[in-house]
């Protein structure tokens, strides 16, 4: 009876007409944008190095016909462009189902982890390890190694997003105003004390900050994604199991918990699974904004809000978007490369300014 009215909540979540059957179109074609956003991805940069040739190699079992250029363009795309492109589909699908569940968990389309305060926490814990995990914090990082800078992202994140919970929602509403407002105050405060520890680092931790806080893939590297890629992955595959009672949320507490959904558990579990993606995201490259909420409001409008739909499209838009806006970012000014954060707030803060226009009528701040 209960998975019945749930089913009859996400029918009535959907927008008008039934959405269903473009929801599963567009996400098959996302399927295919993401795999040649990948082999884009694989063959972009300042070196000449050929993927395909590569590839071909490793099919085929031929040696090249010059040996020395053949081991450089598998040094090149082995260990750095498909550690990157792995690394970018993992941190686009968390940033982008991270808007998403947040989204839903608000009930606005204008939540997101960067605009509310929560990776700015995330960098806080990240920045903490960076300048005293050889200090204060020594004894913590010997402890958990490799995974000293993700554990404490994710505390900053988790950190962050329960105060900002308990401070915007009042006898189970959730007041927009404050949320934004909160948030600002959160991330303001983030950013405050992230710059005492960046006033402390020395010459070395400073450049590595600057660049790091802009954004970027390029440090991805094999023993990265060990670390931060199982705690994504878990994040990623719960937060699916979230759509049902987050379509019931739309109605409101009250009528998903008539529903039979467990609300409190619902919330909790998507604080920790956003915490946990957002926080392990940013520990390994740095500020990436506007990914949570451009790609599930673009989505919203093609297939609707139905989260059944949202999320998985959400994981596939959000890690083709980010590897392509990482391919622009390393040939944009060859051979240098682009800070990712700065092209996605390029890309991002005008969708952004329209959202705010086009819900100014429903939305008083």
């Amino acid at each position: 009876m209960v998975d019945q009215s749930i089913a009859g909540v996400a029918g009535k979540v959907a927008a008008e007409g039934d959405r269903s059957g473009r929801a599963r179109l567009v996400i098959l074609l996302l399927c295919v944008v993401l795999a040649l956003s990948m082999f884009l991805s694989l063959t972009s940069g300042a070196s000449d190095a050929s993927a395909v040739g590569v590839i071909r190699d490793w099919l085929t079992g031929t040696v090249p016909r010059d040996a020395a250029l053949g081991a450089r363009d598998r040094l090149i795309v082995y260990d750095i462009r498909m550690p990157r492109v792995l690394l970018g589909v993992l941190i686009g699908a968390a940033l982008a189902v991270s808007g998403a569940v947040m989204q839903g968990l608000f009930r606005n389309p204008l939540a997101d982890p960067g605009l509310i305060g929560v990776s700015a926490g995330s960098s806080l814990g990240a920045v903490a390890v960076i300048v005293l995990g050889t200090t204060w914090l020594a004894p913590l990082t010997l402890a958990l190694g490799s995974l000293a800078l993700p554990l404490a992202a994710f505390c900053g994140g988790l950190a962050v997003t329960l105060v900002l919970y308990r401070v915007a929602t009042r006898q189970g509403r959730t007041s927009v105003a404050t949320m934004l407002l909160a948030g600002i105050a959160l991330a303001a405060l983030a950013m405050a004390l992230t710059g005492i520890l960046i006033f402390m680092a020395d010459d070395r931790q400073l450049r590595d900050l600057t660049f790091w806080q802009l954004g970027s893939l390029g440090g991805a590297t094999w023993p990265k994604i060990a670390s931060i890629g199982p705690i994504i992955v878990l994040a990623l595959a719960a937060m699916p199991f979230l759509a049902r009672g987050l379509n019931a949320l739309a109605l409101g507490e009250a009528t998903a918990g008539h529903l039979g959904i467990p609300v409190q558990r619902l919330k909790y579990t998507a604080i920790v699974g956003v915490s946990a993606a957002v926080g392990a995201s940013v520990a390994v490259s740095g500020g990436i904004g506007f990914v949570g909420i451009v790609v599930p409001h673009l989505l919203r409008l093609l297939i609707g809000p139905d989260n059944r739909y949202l999320l998985p499209a959400s994981a596939l838009l959000g890690a083709s978007m980010l590897l392509l806006a990482d391919a622009v970012a390393r040939v944009i000014v060859a051979p240098a490369e682009l800070p990712i954060g700065i092209v996605t707030a390029i890309a991002g803060a005008p969708f952004f300014l329209w959202i705010l226009l086009r819900k100014r009528g429903v939305v008083d701040l």
